[in-house]
């Protein structure tokens, strides 16, 4: 989903990109609606007149005004009315190709059907254009021999994600079979995924649920925050966080964090609202710590550039099999050194 699981759903970096709907070998289409479609949105419609689009290609027409409605833009998930007139720019397919790449992962379980890996710190899930190189994607077109195909080209297998500097466990989808169901189970929010992360200060509670709403900031792009009384035109999404204390020491503690819904920077955000932001988190109002500033001596230099955020388990149904898993992954070599330090020289 997921930082934590992003939000599976298309990013505005891929909605944004350029269709060549200027070609020659454009298509242009024209629809008569004939009755009001209640409750079914005009990509899924639109879908399902063109199943050779997929929906995000759709969403990208929709967004760069590639389908109008009566001559205007509209919005994927406006529902069409009787007569409404959608003309569609049937763009010619798109050149495609995902470099592969020898990029190393760290596999933690594998079968015929999926796969999981424990993500480093430093990279991104996927490409946003076919000649982007060095980001999970990549490094999975080159190791595995088949990956299912999704919606989008360019992140094959990968049925959800984690933010660029978050580490931990990522589920990958070998089948198209198994990353629908996989998927319905991201959809269903029937799989439990559990973090692990070191905040600032020390939470009152030894545990709490944060149910607050999250919307995204009004001038800082890839910024969210939780909406105000001065935000009610916000756009805003539930967002709901268990957390456990595991670990308490001098000003800092070790938490796990159970995330009910999937949204884009979720704990971070949730966690910072609560006056406790990620160790290493200037993000979301965090700060770098040296060693020096967790023992009195050593280095000065910041013991984390990114937030301590990791993804050490899921639980969920095996896609084929149905059986119940349990994986693992152990947190990076630099936030396990800042878990010792903190057990060293900040115990209670």
């Amino acid at each position: 989903m997921c930082d934590e699981e992003q939000d599976y759903k298309v990013s505005d970096e891929l909605l944004d990109r350029p269709l060549p709907v200027d070609s020659d070998d454009t298509e242009r289409v024209r629809l008569r609606m004939r009755r009001r479609l209640v409750g079914r949105r005009l990509d899924r419609y639109l879908h399902g007149r063109f199943p050779h689009m997929s929906r995000t290609l759709i969403q990208r027409l929709i967004k760069q005004g590639g389908i109008t409605v009566n001559g205007k833009t509209t919005k994927p998930s406006y529902e069409p009315n009787a007569g409404d007139i959608i003309e569609v720019l049937v763009p010619p397919p798109e050149p495609l190709e995902l470099i592969p790449e020898p990029i190393p992962l760290d596999i933690v379980y594998e079968d015929d059907h999926m796969l999981a890996l424990n993500k480093r710190t430093g990279i991104i899930c996927h490409p946003a254009k076919s000649t982007q190189t060095g980001t999970i994607a990549n490094g999975l077109a080159y190791y595995a021999q088949s990956l299912s195909h999704g919606d989008d080209p360019f992140r094959p297998g990968i049925v959800h994600r984690l933010d660029k500097n978050t580490t931990g466990i990522m589920l990958i989808a070998k089948t198209d079979e198994a990353h629908w169901r996989l998927g319905l189970q991201f959809e269903r929010r029937t799989i439990h995924k559990t973090y692990m992360g070191i905040v600032e200060g020390e939470p009152q509670l030894d545990g709490d649920v944060i149910d607050a709403p999250l919307a995204a900031h009004e001038r800082i792009k890839e910024r969210y925050i939780v909406p105000g009384i001065r935000h009610r035109s916000f756009l805003f999404k539930e967002a709901v966080t268990r957390y456990q204390v595991v670990e308490r020491f001098r000003g800092f503690t070790l938490v796990h964090m159970h995330p009910k819904t999937g949204r884009t920077h979720q704990l971070r955000v949730h966690m910072s609202h609560i006056g406790h932001p990620m160790f290493g988190d200037t993000y979301y109002g965090g700060h770098h710590f040296s060693e020096k500033d967790l023992t009195g001596s050593g280095s000065e230099e910041p013991l984390l550039l990114f937030q301590a955020l990791h993804a050490f388990r899921i639980e969920f149904r095996h896609p084929i099999t149905e059986t119940m898993m349990e994986l693992q992954a152990p947190p990076p070599a630099e936030l396990q050194r800042v878990i010792d330090l903190l057990r060293a020289h900040r115990g209670k």
